[in-house]
């Protein structure tokens, strides 16, 4: 599907959480989106991008000075938060636990990355069932997309970059041949969704 309804935005305002999962060429976009939210944006946002612990990177630094969020690193036994962005460590799973709070992993990696979004995905999908928001972006591999089928399968939201629009269609094909329901959304369309998630519209 490439268009919603406001049931879909009315689905996403009850969710508890936002994912964002992408690899090679789903950095900008990502950025982009996070600068632009608002301080009240409702959901706490969780982020996996395949990061290499070799390189010393100030993502977080840099972002926290240009949005309205709160933006940082996730850490072990922290808790998930509105008002927070949540970037995954270079070189761990990230987990979430029944409570809301984080773990970090450092078991195998999944399509030879650690961070891996299938992991992060299936972890909180499992903590908030139907109530996750997860968007699988561009990549040169098919992690996220058995994650998104199984945020699919309980009844999230899934949402999945449109190829002609990523920079490295791998991921997002990868995740379309596997979610036949997933919403297939141009970059433009993605940023109207997620933009349009508001609370007080429903409640």
């Amino acid at each position: 599907m490439a268009s919603w309804d406001n049931k879909v935005l009315e689905k996403a305002a009850k969710a508890k959480v936002l994912l964002l999962g992408g690899s090679a060429g789903s950095s900008r976009l990502i950025f982009n989106l996070i600068e632009q939210l608002p301080g009240d944006f409702p959901l706490p946002i969780i982020v996996v991008i395949h990061r290499s612990r070799k390189f010393k990177s100030e993502i977080e630094v840099l972002l926290n000075s240009k949005s309205a969020l709160s933006v940082c690193l996730a850490e072990d036994k922290a808790e998930l938060r509105q008002g927070y962005v949540y970037f995954a460590p270079p070189d761990y799973h990230l987990l979430l636990e029944p409570g809301g709070t984080f773990t970090l992993d450092y078991s195998e990696p999944v399509f030879f990355s650690r961070p891996s979004i299938d992991t992060t995905f299936v972890s909180v999908s499992d903590v908030y069932q139907d109530k996750v928001v997860a968007v699988l972006l561009s990549g040169a591999n098919a992690d996220g997309s058995e994650g998104l089928c199984y945020i699919q399968a309980r009844n999230g939201v899934a949402i999945i970059q449109d190829p002609s629009d990523a920079e490295v269609k791998t991921m997002p094909e990868s995740a379309i041949s596997l979610c036949k329901d997933a919403f297939i959304l141009t970059d433009e369309s993605i940023f109207d969704f997620i933009k349009g998630i508001k609370k007080e519209q429903y409640f």
